[in-house]
Parts: C-alpha cells; structure tokens; sequence
C-alpha cells in the first residue's frame, strides 16, 4: 500500500503533484522502473504519507507522482534525501519534461 494513515492536522500539510513527460519513447520503461524505485525509497522517508506513481493508459509518455508530506521541512529534506539525489535526479530528470504542481487540497 502506498498511503499511509490520513492526518487531521492538516494544515502544515504539502500536496505536490508533478506531471512527467518522458522525451524519448525508447526510455519509457527506464523512466518507469525509476519511479517504481523513487517511490519505494521515499516511503520509508520521515514525513511522507503518500507517494504514489501513475503511468498514463492514453499517453504512454505521461507519469504522475502524487506526493503528501506532513510539512515543507519534510518535502525539502525529501529532495536532499538519497533516493532523490541519487535516482531522480541523475536518472529521471535529464529523460523527462517536469511540471511540478504544489496543490491545496479541495475535497476528500
């Protein structure tokens, strides 16, 4: 399972979701089996609550990571963490197009 229990204090919690356009087809199950393993990995980080990776039916290029954090001092050392320095960064970001997208949530 890739959520973990739901707070209620949520207002120090960060939403981040981040649209993933891998630029060349060829790495498609490159991008995919990193994403597998940055999820993983940042699960076990303190703070994370959610971490879920989605791969698009209708655009084979298209991920999604949905990410919930229990505050922006836990996102921020999420990306100084070794799973981000050390998969995403240097294996996923140089074969993607990145949209992050800090959201507020509107509805449960």
């Amino acid at each position: 399972m890739t959520q973990k229990p739901h707070r209620t204090d949520s207002h120090d919690t960060i939403y981040n979701n981040v649209v993933l356009t891998v630029n060349a087809s060829a790495d498609i199950s490159t991008v995919a089996e990193k994403l597998k393993a940055l999820a993983e990995a940042s699960l076990q980080e303190p703070g994370c609550e959610r971490f879920e990776v989605y791969h698009s039916d209708t655009e084979p290029t298209l991920f999604m990571l949905v990410e919930r954090w229990n505050s922006q001092r836990a996102l921020d050392q999420h990306r100084e963490a070794a799973a981000f320095q050390q998969i995403y960064m240097p294996d996923v970001i140089p074969l993607v197009s990145r949209s992050p997208h800090v959201c507020q949530i509107l509805a449960q």
